[in-house]
C-alpha cells in the first residue's frame, strides 16, 4: 500500500499554527509573570516604607515565588526575617541563596556574611565562628575580624581574641595595644583564679606593663599580686608608678595607696602624693584616702576632717557634705540621723560609676563595660565628680 504524502501536506499548516499558538500563550504568560513579580515587589517595598513588616514579607515571599532566580528580593526578605527575630527563616533564606551554582562570587560573599550574622543574631556563636571564618580572603574580611573579636570577647577567650586584635591593628584598623593588655590582664586572672599558678600571672602582667606602659589596670593588677604576696614595698611602688603613669587612675587606687605605705612604713611619702594629686586634681576618693591617712598619723580627727571641707571649697560635694556631717557635732542630735540619712540617701546614686559610652552605671569600676562592653568606657570619677 502506497503512502499519501498528501496528509503530510496538509498537517504541516496544522501543526505550524498549534506551535504558533504555544509560543503566544507562553510569551503571554511570561508577560503576566514579569508584571506581576515587579508589581509584588514594589507592593512589598511600599509596606517596607510604611513599616508594615508583616505585609512586606508577604509581598516578598510572593515576588520570589514568581522569581526565584532574583538574588536581591532573597537579601531583602532574609534581612526582613532577621530584624523581626526570625532567626531561623532568614537562615534558611540564605543557606538557599548558598546553595545556587549559579550564583556570582560578590552575592555568594554576601549570603556568606549575612548568615553569619544570622548566626551571630540568634546566639549560635559557633556556627557564626564557623561561618565567618569562611569569609577569609573576600571584601568582608575585615568586618568578619571584627566580629569575630567580639565573639571572642563574648565567650572570654582571650588569645583567640588577641590574634584578632593584632591582625586589625597591623591592617591599620586602629590602635589596640590598650585591649591587649586588658586581654593579657584577664589571662593573668584566670592563671591566678583558676590554675593557681602566680608565676603564669606574674609573667602576664609583666607582658602587659611593657606593652601598654601607660595603661592602668596591669600596674593595678600588678600590685595586687604583689601585695597577696607579701610584697607590700613592691605594691606601693608599682602604685605610685600609676600615679606617674596613668595620674588619672590614681582615685582607684588611693585608698589601696594608702594600705600598702602604712604596710611598708611609707605612709607620710604616701600622704604627699596624695596631696599632691589631690592639689593638680581634686578627688572625691584621694580626698577620703588623706583623711584617714591623716587620722592612722595620729592627727585629731576635726584636723583630719579639714580635708573635706577643703574640698568642697574646691569643689561642691553632696558626698562630702555627707562625710563630714557624719563626724561633726550637730546641735540638733535628735534631728542628726534623720538629716544624715537624707544627705546619704541622696548621695548614694552620685557615688556611682558611669559608662561614657552606653550610660550604664554600677557601684563598682569596671574595666569593661558590662552593658555595651565597651574598654575603658567608664572615667575613674564618681558620676558627681563628671
Amino acid at each position: 500500500m502506497d503512502f499519501d504524502f498528501t496528509w503530510i501536506l496538509l498537517g504541516l499548516p496544522i501543526a505550524f499554527a498549534f506551535g504558533w499558538l504555544a509560543s503566544r500563550l507562553d510569551l503571554r504568560q511570561l508577560r503576566i509573570e514579569n508584571r506581576q513579580a515587579p508589581k509584588a515587589y514594589f507592593k512589598g517595598l511600599n509596606y517596607l516604607l510604611n513599616e508594615q513588616q508583616d505585609e512586606a514579607i508577604d509581598a516578598f515571599i510572593e515576588a520570589v515565588q514568581k522569581d526565584p532566580d532574583t538574588s536581591e528580593l532573597h537579601f531583602a526578605l532574609g534581612n526582613l526575617f532577621r530584624r523581626r527575630g526570625e532567626y531561623e527563616r532568614a537562615v534558611r533564606v540564605h543557606e538557599h541563596l548558598l546553595s545556587r551554582a549559579d550564583l556570582a562570587k560578590g552575592d555568594r560573599e554576601r549570603a556568606q556574611h549575612a548568615l553569619s550574622l544570622d548566626f551571630l543574631k540568634a546566639g549560635l556563636l559557633d556556627r557564626a565562628e564557623d561561618a565567618l571564618q569562611k569569609l577569609e580572603g573576600t571584601r568582608f574580611q575585615e568586618r568578619a575580624w571584627l566580629t569575630l573579636l567580639a565573639i571572642y570577647e563574648r565567650s572570654r577567650e582571650w588569645p583567640q581574641a588577641a590574634e584578632m586584635a593584632q591582625r586589625l591593628q597591623q591592617t591599620g584598623h586602629g590602635d589596640f595595644t590598650s585591649r591587649l593588655a586588658h586581654y593579657l590582664c584577664e589571662q593573668a586572672a584566670t592563671a591566678l583564679v583558676r590554675e593557681k599558678d602566680p608565676v603564669a600571672a606574674r609573667t602576664l602582667l609583666e607582658k602587659a606593663v611593657h606593652d601598654a606602659p601607660n595603661a592602668a589596670r596591669p600596674r593595678i593588677q600588678f600590685a595586687a599580686l604583689l601585695a597577696s604576696q607579701g610584697d607590700q614595698a613592691g605594691a606601693f611602688d608599682m602604685l605610685v608608678s600609676v600615679q606617674q603613669h596613668s595620674p588619672q587612675a590614681l582615685p582607684l587606687v588611693a585608698a589601696e595607696l594608702l594600705r600598702t605605705a602604712q604596710a611598708s612604713g611609707q605612709r607620710e611619702r604616701a600622704i604627699g602624693l596624695l596631696s599632691q594629686s589631690h592639689a593638680e586634681s581634686p578627688s572625691l576618693d584621694v580626698a577620703e584616702a588623706i583623711v584617714q591617712g591623716e587620722i592612722a598619723g595620729g592627727k585629731s580627727a576635726d584636723e583630719a576632717r579639714q580635708w573635706y571641707v577643703q574640698h568642697m571649697k574646691q569643689e561642691p560635694s553632696l558626698i562630702m557634705a555627707a562625710r563630714w556631717l557624719t563626724h561633726e557635732p550637730f546641735a540638733h542630735e535628735q534631728a542628726h540621723p534623720i538629716v544624715q540619712q537624707s544627705l546619704d540617701h541622696a548621695a548614694r546614686p552620685l557615688a556611682r560609676y558611669r559608662c561614657a559610652a552606653c550610660g550604664f552605671e554600677a557601684q563598682a569600676y569596671f574595666w569593661q563595660c558590662p552593658g555595651c562592653q565597651a574598654w575603658d568606657s567608664f572615667p575613674p570619677r564618681r558620676i558627681e565628680e563628671l
